[in-house]
Order: C-alpha cells, then structure tokens, then sequence
C-alpha cells in the first residue's frame, strides 16, 4: 500500500542517518598532542549521552507505531531496522560501561594536573586502577583503548611537569 511505502521510506532514511552515527563514532580521533586523560571521560560521557538520546527515539511511541505498522505489512526494512537497533544498544551499553569504569580514574586526574611533579605517589594506585579496568571491563579492555588512556595520562603528566618547570 501506499501508506506502507511512505514507511518504509522514513525507515529507510533513518536507518541511513543511523548508520551515519555509528560511522562517525568509530572514526579515529583527532586529539591534540597534550590532552589529558579527562578528555577521555568527557568524550565517553558525550558518546554515552549521543547514544542513549538515540535510543530514546528509537524507543518513542512515534517510531514503535511506524515499525509495528511495517511488522504488520511484513517490510523487508525491518531487518536492517533491528540490525541498527542492536548495534545502537551495544553502542549505548559501551558508552555508558566506560564512563563507569574511568569514573573510577577521576579521582587521579587532578592531581596528576595539579600536585607538583612528585606525582610518584599516585602512580601505583592509578595503576592498580588502569590494571583493574583493563581486566574487567567488557568494552575498554582494547590495546587501542588503552594506548589512548596511557597517552593522554602520560599527555597530562609531561604538562604538569612543564608547568612547574616554567613556574620555578
């Protein structure tokens, strides 16, 4: 029917803008060389915050009508829809897990930003934290995650000793 194709035809638009997201959000970074380690956590709460507004929609009385609609008419679209749907879930569910876990790191950035550099005494507990991350967490626990956590920890502490260097 003619109703049924204009569906199809918004659920294919938002499947593409869709799609679009998640592109974007596994393209590499363009960081600057000093960034700390709470840039990390600021662009998971972003990340986490992007995703879960998407399920959101996705999950609104407006878009469940639509597809219910097209489940009812047997649309071939809705394959990819639940494709998407999921990926945008696992993606939702990654965010949120790794704002939980490098919240667990906050507690370290200040003062590697802001104690002199006789920083030593934190490393072995931010450490210890890192280590506890890495073996627990079901979405953090990647060699590219962690290079990125490490650079910008080491990022933080090559600025915190410039900064004392330039001061004294």
């Amino acid at each position: 029917t003619k109703v049924t194709e204009k569906l199809e035809e918004v659920v294919m638009i938002w499947t593409k803008q869709i799609r679009q997201v998640l592109v974007e959000s596994e393209q590499i970074r363009r960081e600057a060389d000093d960034v700390g380690p709470s840039a990390e956590l600021e662009h998971w709460k972003s990340r986490m915050s992007s995703f879960n507004s998407l399920l959101d929609e996705i999950k609104s009385s407006r878009v469940k009508k639509i597809i219910s609609i097209l489940q009812a008419a047997r649309s071939k679209t809705l394959k990819q829809w639940k494709e998407l749907d999921g990926s945008i879930t696992v993606a939702a569910n990654e965010a949120k897990d790794n704002v939980r876990y490098l919240y667990t790191l906050d507690k370290f950035f200040d003062p590697l930003a802001n104690a002199p550099p006789v920083m030593m005494e934190h490393i072995p507990s931010l450490m210890n934290t890192i280590c506890m991350i890495y073996c627990t967490s079901p979405y953090y626990n990647t060699s590219e995650r962690m290079t990125s956590l490490f650079l910008k920890i080491t990022n933080q502490m090559i600025n915190t000793c410039k900064m004392y260097l330039c001061e004294g």
